[in-house]
């Protein structure tokens, strides 16, 4: 598991402290470029449509002109997921759609796409809450597609002799 800071320490009851909490986003639903920041393995202990297998929490760093915002992703290791497993693969250049490969953990910390984040809505203890939430991540683009655009051409100085 990566760590956000990587100074962190217990503190004492006398610890001077400083370092506020971000402030909550919610971001509107839409196209998002993201990053990975944080992967969590983790066990999914199995619920009514799913039986009991690993899973990965992804952590997901979002900035936008909102602020930003970390969505955590899971994303579980079973063949009934298998075409979600796939999606985040591709979405993060690590496959081709129809690529027969392995999941490259090591590698997934760091790495950027494109997602489509929607807005949950969840009740808990009588409250309404809204969260994002990841709806599909799109196929990585190849490297040429992620060049900056070439500059204008500029007309020519009058000082420039030809």
């Amino acid at each position: 598991m990566t760590n956000y800071q990587s100074n962190e320490r217990e503190l004492d009851w006398n610890s001077s402290i400083s370092n506020d909490s971000p402030e909550f986003v919610v971001l509107p639903e839409g196209d998002y470029d993201f990053q990975v920041v944080e992967l969590e393995r983790s066990r999914h202990a199995g619920s009514a449509k799913l039986p009991p297998c690993n899973k990965a929490i992804v952590h997901i760093r979002i900035t936008d002109g909102a602020g930003v915002a970390i969505i955590k992703h899971n994303l579980f290791l079973h063949s009934r997921c298998e075409g979600l497993l796939c999606d985040f693969f591709c979405g993060i250049g690590q496959r081709k759609r129809g690529e027969d490969k392995p999941m490259n953990w090591q590698q997934v910390v760091g790495a950027r796409g494109r997602a489509k984040v929607g807005i949950r809505t969840y009740s808990k203890e009588g409250r309404e809450y809204k969260t994002n939430e990841i709806k599909r991540f799109y196929e990585a683009q190849p490297a040429h597609n992620n060049l900056p655009w070439p500059e204008a051409p500029q007309p020519p100085r009058e000082d420039e002799v030809f």
